[in-house]
């Protein structure tokens, strides 16, 4: 009676020392990569190279090691069209050079999802249902959208926005302006007032949230790079938009 006590005793130990671990990533981020049709097969390329770049470099990884608990909960998702999200690589937890290679060699690995329209709030809906299957629970939630079109797709994308926001998640933004449109796009890639002011207006938004605007897809490493080690770093709380360029 005693040994068998001893075992749930200690199944319940490891258990409970299980969930603190898995506890510890207080921080998880869904990266959320346009890839609808106006971004080509090169563009393509640079930004999933970017991604990958961004998660490996130093700055990130100072910033995940660098926080109290030295780890960051990473979601990479794909988005086009209402109906066309995929995860590409589910919730992994990053707390060193090893784990961020690991998730960057992923990235690279995968095929391209899709090449349809542009849906943000879809985009931002399914990366709120991801949160709900992350095998951990986190005081900060941030949805990271990059993309260099408005939405042309589904639901209202300030109605995504609000509702996530309702939810206590934030949302910041990567605008890639798009200097060489096909001619078909030019309106949607280069939007009254510019893509930067309809991604500070309608898609960002949440505590702390911000803007990052990408000049071209060849930058867009380091870009990346800079606004995760800030998003790593900021503190929680404030509820201002904050307009930062790159």
């Amino acid at each position: 009676m005693r040994s068998a006590l001893a075992t749930v005793t200690l199944l319940a130990l490891l258990n409970y020392s299980g969930e603190l671990r898995a506890a510890d990533a207080d921080l998880q981020i869904v990266l959320a990569a346009d890839v609808s049709r106006s971004i080509d097969d090169g563009e393509f390329d640079l930004q999933r190279k970017g991604y990958a770049a961004a998660l490996t470099d130093p700055r990130v990884l100072t910033a995940i090691q660098g926080r109290a608990n030295g780890a960051l909960g990473v979601c990479y998702v794909e988005w086009s069209g209402e109906e066309e999200q995929q995860v590409v690589v589910d919730w992994t937890e990053i707390r060193d050079e090893e784990d961020a290679a690991s998730v960057a060699a992923a990235i690279l690995a995968a095929p391209r999802s899709f090449m349809g329209r542009t849906s943000i709030s879809a985009a931002i809906d399914f990366s709120m249902a991801r949160f709900a299957e992350a095998r951990w629970q986190a005081a900060r939630r941030i949805i990271d959208v990059s993309g260099d079109g408005t939405n042309n797709s589904g639901r209202s994308v300030t109605d995504a926005r609000d509702q996530a926001i309702a939810s206590g998640v934030t949302i910041n933004g990567l605008a890639i302006v798009n200097d060489r449109p096909n001619l078909g796009y030019s309106a949607h890639t280069q939007p009254p007032g510019g893509l930067p002011l309809y991604y500070s207006q309608n898609v960002i938004g949440g505590p702390n949230a911000f803007l990052i605007v990408v000049k071209d897809f060849n930058s867009f490493a380091d870009a990346m790079a800079n606004k995760l080690a800030k998003e790593i770093d900021v503190a929680g709380g404030g509820g201002k938009l904050a307009f930062s360029l790159k």
